[in-house]
């Protein structure tokens, strides 16, 4: 046990102890009385309908920089939608490779082989690692997660994709957008949702297509049976509707106007390099901690390749390592519990899939005073469980 550890309960807690990896907390001095605007009772097809969604389309480009000639369109069923959209649309003309290292990811993979039956080549890494990038065949198409929120890891740039490629990327950057900097010329699909970095609500995603992905769209029939949902094309041609605000199906406009409250928060505090501080700023108050702590230590041990949002720890101490894989994650859900009970943190726990553990969000709407406040409570919660172990 750290020699750091508080005997007894911490007094201050953190102002906002809203830590989950999603939906993850709103943006400091966020109020329903920021939404007053929402365009409520209206069809989302009318003119200001579209002009809201249209607005949400351009301070999204706006505020990440993607290219002038890249579409951006809000489709349905979050990011998970906005990845199956893609890969139902775009793959098939190519050999494709899968990128797996955590449970999202490996999602992927089970619609490549088991839904469309491609074939793929899949590389993966455990929990904490990253497979060899530098091994990625160019000449496929590649479907991966930027950064991997249930295991804290993310690819460190975009230098492992050639910009000579034959395939196409398609990038999951859920997690990752926002809070990090993407290589867009890299990059010919882009998908994320509005509850993550954002803190936006959920049900909408986000699909970013660059005019290589516009292209395969065009020229390319999928073999299989194409869900009204997915369908990006009409006559064998991009329906551009949907990339300025004519949405699939019907969105929430009250979920609308807050994306766009949130990216006109962001823009106030200066764009997306202050959001990127903001995450960056919380990572090194966790890993302040962590490198004085000994019963913790980051599951990701590479900072090269750690995520500054959805941060991933794994529990060290001999006492604790000695228990089985279930004991372990009663222990972690235990101190999960606890600071619930407190009201010091909510939604820590590691996810169901990934080893047993903690998982603090560190995202951009995150202050890293709650972050600092936060460390304390985590001592705390661990010599409480420890003491039951004991």
């Amino acid at each position: 046990m750290t020699d750091q550890m508080p005997q007894g309960m911490p007094t201050a807690k953190p102002s906002r102890p809203y830590f989950s990896s999603g939906p993850c907390a709103k943006r400091p001095g966020y109020s329903l009385e920021n939404l007053q605007s929402a365009l409520l009772g209206r069809s989302h097809r009318s003119k200001p309908g579209k002009a809201r969604l249209k607005a949400a389309i351009d301070k999204t480009r706006a505020l990440l920089g993607v290219p002038d000639d890249y579409r951006i369109g809000i489709v349905p069923a979050s990011d998970t939608g906005a990845v199956e959209m893609a890969m139902w649309s775009l793959l098939g003309p190519k050999p494709v490779t899968v990128l797996a290292w955590e449970s999202f990811g490996q999602g992927w993979v089970t619609d490549a082989v088991k839904q469309l039956k491609i074939e793929p080549v899949v590389m993966t890494a455990d929990y904490g690692d990253i497979p060899d990038l530098s091994e990625v065949d160019q000449t496929h198409d590649i479907v991966f997660t930027w950064n991997g929120t249930t295991s804290g890891v993310r690819v460190p740039n975009g230098d492992w994709i050639s910009a000579a490629r034959d395939g196409l990327t398609i990038c999951d950057a859920t997690s990752a957008v926002f809070a990090q900097d993407l290589d867009w010329d890299k990059l010919d699909v882009v998908t994320y949702s509005w509850q993550k970095v954002m803190g936006g609500e959920a049900a909408h995603g986000m699909l970013i297509l660059s005019p290589r992905a516009v292209e395969r769209l065009e020229s390319h029939t999928p073999a299989w049976p194409m869900p009204k949902i997915f369908r990006l094309t009409k006559g064998g041609k991009l329906i551009d509707g949907i990339f300025a605000g004519e949405t699939i199906n019907t969105p929430s406009m009250l979920c609308v106007e807050d994306y766009i409250d949130a990216l006109d928060w962001a823009g106030g505090l200066g764009g997306l390099q202050a959001l990127k501080a903001r995450a960056d700023a919380n990572l090194a108050a966790l890993a302040n901690w962590v490198a004085r702590t000994d019963w913790v230590a980051f599951l990701c041990a590479d900072e090269a390749t750690r995520s500054n949002t959805s941060v991933t720890l794994k529990i060290v101490d001999p006492a604790v390592t000695a228990l089985d894989d279930d004991a372990q994650r009663a222990f972690t859900k235990k101190m999960d519990q606890l600071l619930d009970a407190e009201g010091a943190a909510y939604d820590i726990n590691g996810y169901r899939d990934a080893p047993a553990g903690l998982r603090i969000w560190c995202g951009s709407t995150v202050d890293t005073a709650d972050i600092e406040a936060l460390t304390p409570w985590l001592d705390w919660a661990f010599s409480q469980a420890l003491a039951e172990v004991a």
